[in-house]
Protein backbone atom coordinates (compact mmCIF):
# COMPACT_ATOMS: atom_id res chain seq x y z
CA UNK A 1 0.00 0.00 0.00
CA UNK A 2 1.15 3.22 -0.87
CA UNK A 3 -0.11 5.91 0.69
CA UNK A 4 -1.99 5.04 4.12
CA UNK A 5 -6.32 4.61 3.91
CA UNK A 6 -8.20 7.83 4.82
CA UNK A 7 -11.78 7.46 6.26
CA UNK A 8 -14.35 10.55 5.89
CA UNK A 9 -16.77 10.30 8.68
CA UNK A 10 -18.39 11.07 11.63
CA UNK A 11 -18.69 8.22 14.58
CA UNK A 12 -22.14 8.71 14.81
CA UNK A 13 -22.88 7.78 12.11
CA UNK A 14 -24.27 3.75 11.35
CA UNK A 15 -22.28 3.39 7.89
CA UNK A 16 -19.20 4.96 9.22
CA UNK A 17 -18.99 2.22 11.86
CA UNK A 18 -19.40 -0.85 9.18
CA UNK A 19 -16.34 0.81 7.70
CA UNK A 20 -14.50 1.05 10.89
CA UNK A 21 -15.18 -2.68 11.65
CA UNK A 22 -14.17 -3.60 8.76
CA UNK A 23 -11.17 -1.75 8.97
CA UNK A 24 -10.06 -3.33 12.41
CA UNK A 25 -11.07 -6.85 11.56
CA UNK A 26 -8.36 -6.62 8.42
CA UNK A 27 -6.17 -4.87 10.79
CA UNK A 28 -5.34 -1.93 8.24
CA UNK A 29 -3.42 1.03 9.06
CA UNK A 30 -5.50 3.85 8.77
CA UNK A 31 -6.78 7.71 9.39
CA UNK A 32 -9.88 9.14 10.20
CA UNK A 33 -11.26 12.08 9.58
CA UNK A 34 -13.75 13.35 11.72
CA UNK A 35 -16.36 15.80 8.99
CA UNK A 36 -17.74 18.88 11.36
CA UNK A 37 -21.37 18.56 9.68
CA UNK A 38 -22.60 21.39 11.48
CA UNK A 39 -19.76 23.26 10.03
CA UNK A 40 -20.90 22.45 6.23
CA UNK A 41 -17.58 20.92 5.73
CA UNK A 42 -19.10 17.80 4.03
CA UNK A 43 -20.51 20.53 1.59
CA UNK A 44 -17.09 22.38 0.97
CA UNK A 45 -15.80 22.58 -2.50
CA UNK A 46 -12.70 20.14 -1.39
CA UNK A 47 -15.06 17.78 -0.01
CA UNK A 48 -17.45 17.47 -3.03
CA UNK A 49 -14.99 17.32 -5.47
CA UNK A 50 -13.73 14.24 -3.53
CA UNK A 51 -17.70 12.93 -3.36
CA UNK A 52 -20.27 14.88 -5.22
CA UNK A 53 -22.88 13.39 -2.76
CA UNK A 54 -21.24 15.15 0.19
CA UNK A 55 -22.38 11.97 1.83
CA UNK A 56 -20.47 9.45 4.72
CA UNK A 57 -18.27 7.66 4.41
CA UNK A 58 -15.92 8.65 2.14
CA UNK A 59 -12.68 6.25 1.51
CA UNK A 60 -9.27 7.62 0.42
CA UNK A 61 -7.20 5.03 -1.07
CA UNK A 62 -4.23 6.46 -2.89
CA UNK A 63 -5.87 9.03 -4.58
CA UNK A 64 -9.16 7.42 -5.37
CA UNK A 65 -12.30 7.77 -3.59
CA UNK A 66 -14.68 5.71 -3.09
CA UNK A 67 -17.83 6.45 -0.96
CA UNK A 68 -21.22 4.39 0.38
CA UNK A 69 -20.17 1.84 2.84
CA UNK A 70 -21.15 -1.17 1.12
CA UNK A 71 -19.13 -0.29 -1.59
CA UNK A 72 -16.13 0.72 0.46
CA UNK A 73 -16.49 -2.71 2.55
CA UNK A 74 -16.59 -5.32 0.26
CA UNK A 75 -13.59 -3.39 -1.86
CA UNK A 76 -11.12 -2.94 1.41
CA UNK A 77 -11.96 -7.25 1.74
CA UNK A 78 -11.46 -7.64 -2.25
CA UNK A 79 -8.19 -5.72 -2.04
CA UNK A 80 -7.38 -6.08 1.46
CA UNK A 81 -8.42 -9.10 3.24
CA UNK A 82 -5.57 -12.38 3.75
CA UNK A 83 -8.65 -14.88 2.08
CA UNK A 84 -12.64 -14.09 1.15
CA UNK A 85 -14.29 -15.55 4.46
CA UNK A 86 -15.45 -11.53 4.91
CA UNK A 87 -17.10 -11.45 1.41
CA UNK A 88 -17.20 -15.07 -0.13
CA UNK A 89 -16.00 -15.44 -3.88
CA UNK A 90 -18.74 -18.47 -4.24
CA UNK A 91 -21.16 -17.02 -6.31
CA UNK A 92 -23.99 -17.76 -4.07
CA UNK A 93 -22.34 -17.46 -0.68
CA UNK A 94 -21.55 -13.87 -1.73
CA UNK A 95 -24.99 -13.04 -3.16
CA UNK A 96 -26.60 -14.23 0.41
CA UNK A 97 -23.96 -11.30 1.85
CA UNK A 98 -24.90 -9.13 -0.81
CA UNK A 99 -28.47 -9.53 -0.20
CA UNK A 100 -27.94 -8.63 3.74
CA UNK A 101 -26.20 -5.89 2.83
CA UNK A 102 -28.90 -4.88 0.64
CA UNK A 103 -32.13 -5.21 2.98
CA UNK A 104 -29.21 -3.25 5.64
CA UNK A 105 -29.48 -0.57 3.44
CA UNK A 106 -33.27 -0.51 2.49
CA UNK A 107 -34.91 -1.76 5.66
CA UNK A 108 -33.05 -1.12 8.52
CA UNK A 109 -30.89 2.08 7.70
CA UNK A 110 -33.56 3.79 4.96
CA UNK A 111 -36.84 2.44 6.31
CA UNK A 112 -35.71 1.94 9.90
CA UNK A 113 -33.12 4.46 11.04
CA UNK A 114 -33.57 7.70 8.27
CA UNK A 115 -37.72 7.46 9.33
CA UNK A 116 -36.72 7.75 13.07
CA UNK A 117 -34.29 10.27 12.57
CA UNK A 118 -36.78 12.36 10.21
CA UNK A 119 -39.59 12.13 12.32
CA UNK A 120 -37.55 13.21 15.64
CA UNK A 121 -35.26 15.77 14.55
CA UNK A 122 -37.38 17.34 11.86
CA UNK A 123 -41.15 16.12 12.46
CA UNK A 124 -43.21 16.00 15.07
CA UNK A 125 -42.27 13.34 17.56
CA UNK A 126 -46.10 12.40 19.06
CA UNK A 127 -45.99 9.49 21.10
CA UNK A 128 -48.31 7.91 18.00
CA UNK A 129 -45.93 8.77 14.98
CA UNK A 130 -42.90 7.47 17.41
CA UNK A 131 -44.53 4.12 18.29
CA UNK A 132 -45.44 3.67 14.60
CA UNK A 133 -41.36 3.69 13.82
CA UNK A 134 -40.88 1.37 16.76
CA UNK A 135 -43.30 -0.85 14.99
CA UNK A 136 -41.38 -0.86 12.23
CA UNK A 137 -38.20 -1.68 13.44
CA UNK A 138 -39.31 -4.75 15.47
CA UNK A 139 -40.78 -5.84 12.50
CA UNK A 140 -37.27 -5.60 10.25
CA UNK A 141 -35.99 -7.26 13.64
CA UNK A 142 -38.30 -10.42 13.58
CA UNK A 143 -37.06 -10.53 9.55
CA UNK A 144 -33.32 -10.49 10.30
CA UNK A 145 -34.62 -13.45 13.31
CA UNK A 146 -35.66 -15.41 9.92
CA UNK A 147 -32.34 -15.09 7.98
CA UNK A 148 -30.85 -17.07 10.83
CA UNK A 149 -31.69 -20.66 10.23
CA UNK A 150 -28.98 -22.59 11.88
CA UNK A 151 -26.53 -20.42 11.84
CA UNK A 152 -24.50 -18.18 14.15
CA UNK A 153 -24.45 -15.06 11.14
CA UNK A 154 -26.20 -13.50 8.64
CA UNK A 155 -24.37 -15.32 5.86
CA UNK A 156 -24.13 -18.82 7.38
CA UNK A 157 -21.71 -20.17 10.48
CA UNK A 158 -18.60 -17.02 9.91
CA UNK A 159 -18.29 -13.97 10.69
CA UNK A 160 -18.82 -11.70 6.96
CA UNK A 161 -19.42 -7.44 6.37
CA UNK A 162 -22.94 -8.56 6.35
CA UNK A 163 -22.91 -8.65 10.25
CA UNK A 164 -20.42 -5.53 9.90
CA UNK A 165 -22.90 -3.63 7.95
CA UNK A 166 -26.45 -4.78 10.01
CA UNK A 167 -25.06 -4.44 13.61
CA UNK A 168 -23.92 -0.84 13.02
CA UNK A 169 -27.77 -0.30 12.49
CA UNK A 170 -28.83 -2.45 14.92
CA UNK A 171 -26.56 -0.92 17.61
CA UNK A 172 -28.03 2.07 16.66
CA UNK A 173 -31.78 1.04 16.77
CA UNK A 174 -31.50 -1.19 20.36
CA UNK A 175 -31.50 1.78 22.32
CA UNK A 176 -34.55 2.98 20.92
CA UNK A 177 -35.97 -0.41 20.30
CA UNK A 178 -33.94 -3.08 22.59
CA UNK A 179 -33.13 -6.52 21.30
CA UNK A 180 -36.09 -8.45 22.95
CA UNK A 181 -34.28 -12.21 23.63
CA UNK A 182 -37.95 -13.97 24.01
CA UNK A 183 -39.07 -12.64 20.90
CA UNK A 184 -35.74 -12.68 18.54
CA UNK A 185 -33.31 -14.96 20.36
CA UNK A 186 -31.23 -15.82 17.45
CA UNK A 187 -30.88 -11.75 16.78
CA UNK A 188 -29.94 -10.84 20.26
CA UNK A 189 -27.30 -14.17 20.54
CA UNK A 190 -26.10 -12.76 17.44
CA UNK A 191 -26.04 -9.07 18.88
CA UNK A 192 -24.10 -10.11 22.17
CA UNK A 193 -21.74 -12.15 20.12
CA UNK A 194 -21.34 -9.03 17.86
CA UNK A 195 -20.26 -6.80 21.27
CA UNK A 196 -17.22 -9.64 21.99
CA UNK A 197 -15.26 -8.53 19.25
CA UNK A 198 -12.35 -6.91 20.59
CA UNK A 199 -12.79 -4.05 18.75
CA UNK A 200 -16.62 -3.31 18.59
CA UNK A 201 -16.77 -1.50 21.90
CA UNK A 202 -13.95 1.09 20.61
CA UNK A 203 -15.82 1.48 17.33
CA UNK A 204 -19.47 1.75 18.56
CA UNK A 205 -19.32 3.50 21.92
CA UNK A 206 -18.98 6.92 21.30
CA UNK A 207 -21.06 6.94 18.37
CA UNK A 208 -23.71 5.27 20.19
CA UNK A 209 -23.41 7.05 23.18
CA UNK A 210 -24.17 10.35 20.91
CA UNK A 211 -27.21 8.85 19.32
CA UNK A 212 -28.89 7.75 22.67
CA UNK A 213 -27.89 11.34 24.39
CA UNK A 214 -29.47 13.04 21.05
CA UNK A 215 -32.67 11.37 20.42
CA UNK A 216 -33.36 11.11 24.34
CA UNK A 217 -33.14 14.54 24.82
CA UNK A 218 -35.82 15.32 21.88
CA UNK A 219 -38.12 12.97 23.27
CA UNK A 220 -37.86 14.15 26.72
CA UNK A 221 -40.77 16.23 26.34
CA UNK A 222 -42.88 13.80 24.29
CA UNK A 223 -46.62 14.18 23.95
Amino acid sequence: MSSKLILYGVYMSPPVRAVLLTLKALELDYEFKEINVAAGEHLQPEYLQKNPQHTMPLLEDDGKYIWDSHAIIAYLVRKYAKDDSLYPKDFYQRAVVDQRLHFENGVLFTACIRQLVAVVFHGTPTKEVVAERIKAINEAYETLEKFFGDHEYFAGNKLTIADFSIVSSVSSLAPISPVDVSKTPKLAAWFERMKELPYYEEVSAVGIQAIVERIQAKLADLN
